[in-house]
Parts: C-alpha cells; structure tokens; sequence
C-alpha cells in the first residue's frame, strides 16, 4: 500500500499524517476547516475538498475524529469516503467509539467490498508527533498482518485484540482505568493539600511508588500546579468515552459503579466550561471549585 488518505487532522490525524509522508506514503488529507490541514500539506500532502475526494484513488482509508457524529459524517452520504472507495480497499477508523457504531460502520464497509479495521489509539499529542502512539486493532489475522507496516509508520505500540469490534472494546476499558487513575490521583493530591504535606515530596512519592501508573506519573505535576490548558486529551473526549463505555457495560450485563461516578464528576467539569482542557482537570471538581 503506497496511497493512503487520512481524514480528520487534529492532534492525533495530524501527526499520523506527517509520519506516513515521512515514511514515503502518498498522502491525501480532509478536515473540516482547511487552516487546520495546512502544516500537513507544507509537508507534502494533497488537499481534498471531501472525504469522498480524498478516498477515491486510496488503498488506505484513516479517519481520526471525535465521536460517531463525526465518524459518520466522515464515511457516509454522498460526500462520505465509502462512496468512492475502491473494492478491497481498507477503512481503518481511529477514533474511540461506540460499539454499536463500530458493527454498523463494519456492516456499512462491507456492503461496499471495502475491509474494515478498527484501531482506536492511546498516546498523548508528543507520542501522536514522534510516531509512538499505541493502536488496539480488531481485525482477521490476515487484514492486521497485511496492513501492519503502515501502521508502524505511527505507532511504536500494536495491539491486535481479535475480529472487528474487539479494539474498539478494549480502548473504552483503557480508557475508563485511565479516566479512575486520574481521578483517584485528585482525590489524593486534594487531600494531601488540605493536610498540609510538602506537595514536593507528594510528588516524588506518588510517581516513584506503587500507585505511580504511567498515566499518574503523566497527570500528577500538572494537577498539583492546577494546570490544565496543555491539552493533550480533552475533558469532552473523555467524557464521551466514559459514555460509550457506560453504554456497553449495560448492554453486556457488567456494573460499573467506580466508572459511572469519574463519568458525573467529568460531566460536572464540563458543566463549568472546561470541555476543551485536558481531562484531568477534573481535579478542580474534586477540590471544590
């Protein structure tokens, strides 16, 4: 595979981008608003007025949003890349969602003899620019083995979980381990705070310990500095994953009670104005703010 298009060119599509033109794929790109795309294009890639454009003469087809609104917008209708792809080209979709979306969305690709992959990823803004993000891929053996050596073009990480649906699933279990570490780490940090510790020696202690996951050791600096405008995944977003995973949880009989309290206390966040700052500012819920 040499051509490839990528729709959606955010903090994660765009760094896919730039690291499949450096790896030497031609890449077609679309979002929403051009300004976004255009240090993708100063580095060589070609502009398309739609995803359908962009689709059409791809062997590869990647898009990277925020949740199944954007994914469909970006797949169906007239103007949606399945509308040009060609037969046993391959749609892969990046984003974190919904289950049911995902059956649908495989459904759709396969009604148009395009072979669907799911990929959902995990990294921050700096891995998604080095080209160390980690994907959880649910695909047949033969598709993950056919289409790996694009995908390490952007991933230092790959993970194949099984068929269709099966990445999908894991990256909302990630994703709600992660969104309870942070939350646990506010709970924590606010009580060190109240009980007058050396926040210095909190630090060092919570990062070096036991506790210190490697998404705590990420997030701890910056709830303890009450910083949370360097944005490398967005409240809104993980707000929306919690929602997702919620929503499977209850189509397959499993409570999660931890995850339906970190959910409210995202929601109470979002409620103050704080969608597009990074998620751990949920800490200034915990703190009473």
């Amino acid at each position: 595979m040499q051509r490839i298009a990528v729709l959606g060119l955010g903090i994660m599509g765009g760094g896919i981008a730039r690291n499949l033109l450096k790896a030497g794929y031609a890449v077609t790109v679309y979002n929403r608003t051009k300004e976004k795309a255009q240090p993708v294009l100063d580095a060589g890639a070609i502009w398309a007025d739609t995803p359908a454009l962009a689709a059409a003469s791809a062997e590869m087809v990647i898009s990277v949003v925020g949740d199944d609104a954007a994914s469909r917008a970006m797949w169906t209708g007239a103007n949606g890349a399945l509308a040009t792809m060609q037969p046993g080209a391959v749609a892969v979709e990046c984003t974190t969602l919904s289950i049911g979306w995902v059956r649908e969305l495989t459904a759709l690709a396969q009604s148009r003899n395009a072979r669907f992959v799911d990929a959902p990823m995990a990294g921050s803004k700096v891995a998604a620019a080095n080209g160390q993000l980690s994907l959880f891929v649910g695909a047949t053996p033969e598709l993950f083995a056919e289409i790996r050596p694009v995908l390490t073009a952007f991933a230092a990480t790959i993970v194949h979980f099984g068929p269709t649906g099966s990445g999908a699933m894991y990256k909302l279990i990630n994703n709600m381990i992660a969104a309870a570490h942070v939350t646990a780490l506010a709970e924590g940090i606010a009580m060190a705070e109240q009980a007058g510790l050396d926040m210095d020696t909190v630090l060092n202690t919570i990062t070096t310990g036991a506790v210190g996951s490697p998404i705590v050791k990420m997030k701890a600096q910056a709830v303890i500095a009450r910083e949370h405008s360097d944005t490398h995944f967005a409240l809104r977003w993980m707000h929306k994953d919690l929602t997702y995973a919620l929503r499977a949880a209850d189509e397959l009989g499993v409570a999660l009670p931890t995850t339906a309290l970190t959910h409210e206390l995202l929601r109470m966040a979002m409620q103050k104005g704080w969608a597009d700052q990074d998620f751990a500012v949920v800490a200034e819920v915990v703190r009473g703010d």
